[in-house]
């Protein structure tokens, strides 16, 4: 514990002195980072022709793929799913591991968020701890990004995304527990990297295997320095300038850096209450949110259907200035709930394969739950609450969709972006929501930092190993990249941000197209085992 914090203490104290430079940190960071960012996105985001990034087509066109084979299971399966998750089907999941003390993190215990006393996690405690790394500053920065960017159309093709991503959901969670290894001391590990090099393998393409885990291992860790750290510690900066009134050229680099303290806290030195504080806050904060949302909907409940027609209509016929047409409005939306929820970039199966059950498709069935909740519910939600105040109480638009096309719209003058837009129209509706909005927004980017640390040691261990020396290593570099989503700039972090989750779902893809009929078979499994327990009931 004591050689955490001083570790943490030597590597990022000399970060904060440099912000006195007279430049400030923020600008010297953003100034070196932008260039990185920026070849990194234009890597992974080739295009097939103008304004078709590859890997969207990829997503989409793969979600597609799942959901006709397997016959829509985001609707046919849905109620199943929810009844996996209240345990209806308990009696069926029993680990068969043999061993009931396994440990999330074997390494350094309690110090990881999802972490249950056992080390094992019931199918709600899974999607919990999965939700807990998807719901956050996607929905709350995510979704004004894509109304700034391609106007309240977005909103449609977000949803759209969503409700085809259950399917690649329930696929590559199912795989992530079929394919999960358990260490010789009980650990449990699981995820892309291990039904890639252990799923091929079977399918006798071990080489491939191997190479598509490692590639997957190596840009989970770029995402979790990115859209699982970076872009959280980004937006939680912006409000807390915004509410501070900060504009010190070096405020970021100073809120970066007692941001780290507390997730290094956390994730370095074993502070268990710290822990299981947050991860008790961070529900409720989610369901005051969505009461706020819910609160400022029906109070403007009028504009609702104007807010849906609007939506429809700029989904196919898009104002927005900048915005591309149809093409880029659809981008945008895809871009953006792909971002939001995950699916098809493998990372939620790190979480979802510790969950203590015998059939794989059990965890699927719940994992398709995820999407739905982050992006068809909640993102919606915060979509209609920011039409809405642009509707300006009947009076005309307050401010203009598209805006500059860098994300940052013009309110009164001053120009907003991401959690900013969202926090502006709460403040529209609730008094002092301001400071609402920014505890919130501060407490999802430390639970989404916190998931996502696990997310990428999990990374980490498969390419350097399981020690404690590698661990720390890790979370240091980790630790560094909340200053610099701090400091730097919206877009060069976005960009780095989206990159580094697109990235994962090459090699991810390669799994799922190769053990997809595996999927089915499990589910075939599954649902022979519930048949055969009602049979049993019923004689």
């Amino acid at each position: 514990m004591k050689n955490g914090i001083l570790a943490l203490s030597t590597f990022l104290l000399p970060v904060l002195s440099f912000a006195q430079n007279e430049m400030g940190l923020d600008q010297k960071i953003d100034r070196a980072f932008k260039p990185f960012s920026d070849f990194i996105s234009s890597v992974i985001f080739f295009e097939v022709f103008e304004g078709a990034p590859f890997v969207i087509i990829l997503l989409v066109c793969s979600a597609l793929f799942f959901t006709l084979y397997f016959g829509f299971p985001n609707i046919r399966f849905f109620g199943k799913a929810v009844n996996v998750v209240r345990g209806k089907y308990d009696h069926l999941d029993h680990s068969v591991a043999g061993n009931d003390s396994l440990a999330v993190d074997g390494d350094i215990k309690d110090t990881i968020a999802d972490e249950s006393k056992e080390g094992e996690v019931t199918h709600f405690q899974a999607l919990a701890t999965a939700v807990s790394g998807t719901v956050g500053n996607g929905n709350i920065a995510g979704v004004a990004l894509a109304i700034a960017l391609g106007g309240p159309g977005a909103t449609f093709w977000m949803v759209i995304c969503g409700l085809l991503g259950m399917s690649s959901k329930f696929v590559e969670c199912t795989l992530g527990v079929q394919y999960r290894d358990i260490g010789e001391d009980g650990t449990v590990y699981g995820g892309p990297m291990y039904y890639l090099s252990k799923g091929l393998k079977e399918k006798g393409f071990a080489t491939l295997g191997k190479i598509t885990a490692i590639l997957f291992a190596v840009f989970c860790i770029g995402g979790s320095f990115g859209g699982g750290n970076a872009a959280q510690s980004n937006q939680a900066t912006i409000v807390l300038k915004e509410l501070m009134g900060w504009e010190s050229s070096s405020a970021g680099a100073i809120i970066g850096f007692i941001l780290a303290v507390l997730v290094g806290i956390i994730i370095i030195g074993g502070i268990k209450r710290i822990a299981s504080v947050t991860e008790k806050i961070v529900p409720f904060m989610a369901v005051l949110y969505l009461v706020a949302c819910l609160y400022i909907i029906f109070s403007n409940f009028s504009f609702v259907d104007d807010a849906f027609a609007l939506i429809f209509q700029e989904a196919f016929n898009p104002q927005a200035i900048g915005v591309g047409g149809i093409i880029g409005v659809l981008l945008v939306g895809f871009k953006r709930a792909a971002f939001s929820n995950e699916a098809g970039a493998g990372s939620a199966s790190i979480a979802h394969s510790a969950v203590k059950t015998k059939y794989s498709a059990s965890e699927g069935l719940v994992a398709l739950l995820e999407p739905f909740i982050d992006t068809v519910v909640i993102c919606t939600m915060t979509a209609l609450v920011i039409i809405i105040f642009n509707f300006g109480g009947g009076a005309g638009s307050i401010f203009q969709y598209g805006g500059d096309g860098s994300g940052s719209v013009m309110i009164d003058g001053v120009a907003y972006e991401g959690a900013g837009i969202t926090s502006q129209a709460f403040a529209a509706y609730i008094p002092y929501s301001n400071v609402f909005l920014t505890i919130a927004v501060v407490l999802f980017a430390v639970s989404t930092m916190i998931s996502w640390s696990y997310y990428g040691l999990q990374s980490w261990k498969f390419l350097f190993g399981r020690g404690r020396n590698a661990d720390l290593a890790y979370k240091l570099i980790f630790l560094g990249f909340v200053v610099i989503g701090a400091a730097a700039s919206m877009d060069s972090i976005w960009a780095f941000s989206d990159a580094m989750i697109f990235a994962m779902v090459f090699p991810n893809m390669v799994g799922l197209f190769f053990l997809f009929p595996i999927v089915k078979k499990e589910l075939s499994r599954y649902f022979g085992a519930i048949k055969a327990a009602k049979t049993a009931d019923s004689n």
